[in-house]
């Protein structure tokens, strides 16, 4: 259950014991656009396996909310959820980029392949075991849907404007492992959980909101890519300042005259 979405620690301690059929449904349907994605890409049909990436990323982020609002949290749905992570957000992004750009690369291909989903595995497990002692506003890596949706929509975008994989073979390889490494370091993104979505808004971010969906429908698989871009891009971008800030600050104070 690593979408944009975290368990508080309150949550945690009383999941109940048990199946609930509503949750476990749309988790199930995550699970099956994964495995469409899968089938898809060994088909060729690269203008449908990165678009069930999306619709697993729907499917995860509606199951968690679901599963509150319906008063259903279970351990069963929680370890089913993360399961079902490994193969859509894991394995089914690493074997689209393989089949579309890797696979003429040799063991480099599929070296590339597995750092992403070993990487996705081990994000997935230190979610696990850290989710009541996580920071809200935060995630500590890049979480793995918006790792999968980097990988899966750089394929989306570059086979909607015709250009065959093998030609950014080390381009497309360049970015399967670094979302791989990403998703395994400590830098941290903005999970945007205190963001409160019934207060209130100014007019400009509600004629916003209509806008970002004609932008959406203008080009999807574009504005997807570019989305998710620059999300993955905003936590070493972000760090880096954090860093220049700290380093002006203490030479500031070296340099400061004392009393």
């Amino acid at each position: 259950m690593e979408s944009f979405d975290e368990i508080p620690a309150t949550e945690v301690k009383h999941r109940r014991r048990g199946i609930y059929i509503l949750p476990s449904l749309f988790t199930t349907a995550n699970l099956f656009a994964g495995f469409y994605a899968i089938v898809q890409a060994m088909n060729g049909a690269f203008e449908y396996a990165p678009l069930a990436i999306f619709i697993a990323m729907i499917m995860d982020a509606l199951d968690g909310r679901i599963a509150r609002l319906t008063h259903t949290e279970s351990d069963f749905g929680a370890q089913y959820d993360s399961l079902v992570d490994m193969v859509s957000f894991g394995l089914a992004p690493s074997l689209i980029m393989y089949e579309w750009a890797l696979s003429g690369m040799g063991k480099l291909g599929w070296l590339a392949a597995f750092i992403f989903t070993a990487s996705a595995g081990l994000r997935l497990a230190r979610f696990n075991t850290q989710i009541t002692v996580v920071d809200k506003r935060h995630f500590r890596g890049l979480p793995s849907p918006a790792a999968a949706a980097l990988v899966a929509g750089l394929v989306w975008v570059m086979y909607s404007y015709g250009v065959p994989g093998k030609e950014i073979s080390i381009a497309a390889m360049i970015v399967t492992v670094a979302a791989g490494v990403l998703m395994v370091s400590n830098i941290r993104y903005r999970s945007f959980k205190d963001v409160d979505l019934r207060g209130r808004v100014s007019f400009m971010t509600i004629l916003a909101l209509p806008l970002t969906f004609v932008l959406l429908f203008q080009d999807p698989p574009q504005v997807l890519f570019l989305t998710f871009l620059a999300y993955a891009l905003s936590g070493p971008v972000a760090l880096l300042f954090r860093r220049s800030n700290q380093e002006e600050k203490k030479h500031s104070e070296k340099h400061s005259p004392h009393p």
